[in-house]
């Protein structure tokens, strides 16, 4: 099995950036989900109830973020990722699910940039170093596994077997951006990934900690940002149910840093 594709969402529920190779860190990758929407309440936004986020296209380097609107051919946003430039920034405590973090705002523009555009007042803020979400202690590997603004991991993992599975009982096929996943692999059987409790990517160990539950933002439409129908949720819900929760991908975390390349061999050395 093979590493195919790696991404990340540095603003959480905005659209992704396929990389071939990544910084893993212990709370995600680089980059990954360290920046977040909130409304005038500081509470967090997704997709879930603003699908239009997907619309908005980030992109990224040593030096800026730039977000453009897919559907508005307005000015692209740029603002700088430097350190010593949010350092200066305002803190403020924003909610996200349960958690309460201190966040750097990032700045007025911003702020104006994204209000304009989503009609109503929004700001954008960024998770510093110092600012820590824990992983749920129940599936946690140790006491200070975290992570940044995902929803509760620092990385998700799909089989392709399990996408083309998938897409097999569909009318209409999705994309794998409809997940989210940070890491995709080929080879493999379907729904493989969700039994890993112990693999590497290349020479880095991570561990297979909870399958992955979804939501209606399975349902967005990324190019039109809008809800889709029902699908693909309602057809995962007739054969990936247990209990309440549709299952799709797996949750994984690692207690070590390196780096990740499309390419890289996938190994499993311990499943249930």
């Amino acid at each position: 099995m093979q590493l195919s594709e790696i991404w990340i969402y540095p603003v959480k529920s905005l659209g992704g950036i396929a990389l071939k190779e990544a910084r893993v860190t212990v709370r995600g990758l680089e980059n990954d989900r360290r920046w977040l929407l909130v409304d005038k309440n500081g509470l967090f936004l997704t997709q879930r109830e603003h699908p239009e986020l997907a619309l908005f296209q980030p992109e990224i380097d040593a030096e800026f973020l730039k977000i453009s609107h897919k559907g508005k051919q307005s000015e692209a946003l740029k603002v700088s990722v430097a350190m010593d430039y949010l350092e200066q920034k305002s803190k403020v405590k924003v909610q996200i699910w349960e958690d309460e973090v201190a966040v750097y705002e990032v700045s007025t523009e911003a702020n104006i940039w994204f209000s304009e555009r989503l009609g109503f007042e929004a700001q954008l803020v960024y998770m510093p170093e110092e600012s820590h979400r824990k992983v749920d202690p129940d599936y946690a590997v140790s006491a200070d596994n975290e992570t940044a603004f995902s929803d509760g991991f620092p990385f998700l993992l799909i089989g392709q077997s399990s996408l083309d599975d998938l897409n097999s009982r569909l009318k209409n096929p999705v994309p794998i951006r409809c997940f989210r996943p940070n890491f995709v692999f080929s080879g493999g059987k379907a729904y493989q990934e969700e039994t890993w409790r112990e693999f590497t990517i290349g020479n880095l160990p991570f561990y297979g900690v909870k399958p992955c539950s979804r939501c209606i933002m399975t349902t967005v439409n990324p190019e039109l940002g809008a809800f889709a129908g029902k699908e693909p949720l309602y057809t995962l819900s007739k054969y990936k149910k247990v209990g309440n929760k549709v299952l799709f991908g797996q949750n994984i975390i690692t207690q070590q840093q390196g780096n990740v390349a499309v390419g890289d061999l996938v190994t499993v050395q311990k499943s249930i």
